[in-house]
């Protein structure tokens, strides 16, 4: 198991949109960020962080993996119920993507309505609605920027 075989499982389950965060994270979304989507699995492309692989695993599931050698409650992100794989050998790779799977699953289900619905629409629509919401969600932001308060002096 590597990055590469990790991102396809994950590219290939349903809505999934990939981001690179705090510089060496790929980051897995349910959803568009954008759009009310949720992070389920990230993968360090660089090595320099804690273990290989982050998921969700949820309520039931986390105290189990962290019986298991080579996996530990994910800094930051242990009281969401997600856990580390310190090397890509803790979990043989059927588990790893059966993980992942209902990782994604979870995520997915707590998604808000308003989201879910978004991501049911046709492909086209969906699209058109996902670059209007972000057009209109940079927009925003470009309302809010704090306007600069200096006035020059006249000489």
């Amino acid at each position: 198991m590597d990055n590469e075989r990790i991102r396809a499982i994950c590219v290939a389950l349903p809505h999934v949109v990939e981001t690179v965060n705090w510089g060496h994270h790929l980051v897995y979304w349910a959803g568009d960020r954008d759009v009310g989507g949720k992070m389920f699995a990230m993968t360090d492309l660089d090595g320099t962080g804690t273990g290989v692989l982050w998921f969700h695993c949820g309520a039931e599931r986390f105290h189990e993996l962290l019986e298991i050698e080579g996996i530990i409650a994910s800094p930051y992100l242990a009281k969401a119920y997600w856990v580390t794989l310190e090397r890509w050998d803790a979990l043989r790779p059927r588990e790893i993507e059966e993980e992942l799977r209902k990782g994604h699953a979870l995520i997915f289900e707590k998604l808000p309505k308003r989201t879910r619905d978004l991501l049911a629409l046709p492909v086209e629509e969906r699209k058109q609605a996902i670059a209007e919401r972000k057009k209109g969600l940079k927009a925003r932001a470009k309302a809010t920027e704090p306007k600069s308060s200096f006035r020059g002096k006249k000489a």
